[in-house]
């Protein structure tokens, strides 16, 4: 079976309860983990570990905060109030760890599903998603991560043009994919709103309302988006169900398009946020 799998974020009791719901055998099942697996939760060591350790048995997309933990790593970025890295940080198989962090996914499109941490510029087809995302993948991967992660922030370009190139390129593809919440109706993105659907500031709407979106007639799962809550449409599935809230941690199982949610509750009490 496949399972699909919303931000854990350092929950790993959460996540060990959710496997044992679904009965999980990695000689049987596949897991697809759409982002944000480590930071806020009190074990963001030990779910390295755990999925990392199921070796083929689960696909893991990277969202935000596993980017800043690579930034972390590289002495790019500072912690940030509420982190919990540190002990991935010092862990003695942190380079072991980090290395097979950096070898993830930015976006897949398995079991009929496009799987992304955030979202997707509306301009992109499902084919253009799938070879942006590569190329970020290449240069995570490659001897230029750090250069990469030193000019990976920032929020401009704020509207995709396929003219883009270089830097400014590969960062609209990760702020689309690992931080997307509002777009206009011509796909400028806004990253100052992070509450629910419908405190979209004026002139924007949720990235997967825009009219004519080319990937509308694909399915697409995501996570990211704790104040949207579980979305569950035919072609749309948002499992980021705030587990590091106090939440619950989400899956779906998905079989073409049946699906079935299952979820657990979480025990943690922070304060939402990014």
């Amino acid at each position: 079976m496949n399972y699909l799998i919303g931000d854990v974020q350092g929950c790993c009791d959460a996540l060990e309860r959710l496997l044992q719901r679904l009965d999980f055998s990695p000689s049987r099942d596949r897991l697809w983990l759409l982002g944000d697996l480590v930071n806020r939760g009190p074990a963001s060591l030990a779910t390295l570990r755990r999925l990392a350790g199921l070796g083929d048995a689960a696909t893991c997309l990277l969202g935000n905060h596993d980017l800043h933990l690579l930034a972390a790593h590289h002495g790019v970025r500072h912690a940030h109030r509420g982190d919990t890295l540190d002990d991935i940080l010092a862990a003695p198989d942190r380079s072991t760890l980090l290395d097979w962090l950096r070898q993830q996914r930015m976006a897949v499109f398995e079991a009929g599903w496009l799987m992304v941490h955030a979202g997707v510029a509306p301009q992109w087809s499902r084919g253009d998603t799938l070879t942006l995302a590569g190329e970020v993948e290449a240069v995570l991967r490659g001897p230029d991560l750090p250069d990469f992660l030193r000019a990976m922030y920032g929020n401009e370009p704020a509207r995709w043009d396929p003219g883009l190139s270089g830097t400014a390129r590969l960062r609209f593809t990760v702020n689309a994919l690992t931080r997307l919440r509002f777009c206009s109706a011509d796909g400028e993105m806004d990253f100052k709103t992070k509450d629910g659907a419908g405190a979209a500031p004026a002139g924007f709407m949720p990235w997967f309302e825009v009219p004519g979106r080319r990937t509308d007639d694909t399915p697409i799962a995501f996570g990211h988006w704790s104040t949207l809550g579980l979305l569950d449409r035919s072609n749309l599935l948002g499992l980021d169900t705030g587990c590091v809230w106090g939440g619950r941690l989400t899956a779906a199982r998905v079989d073409g398009t049946q699906r079935e949610i299952i979820q657990v509750d979480c025990k943690q009490a922070q304060q939402p946020g990014n």
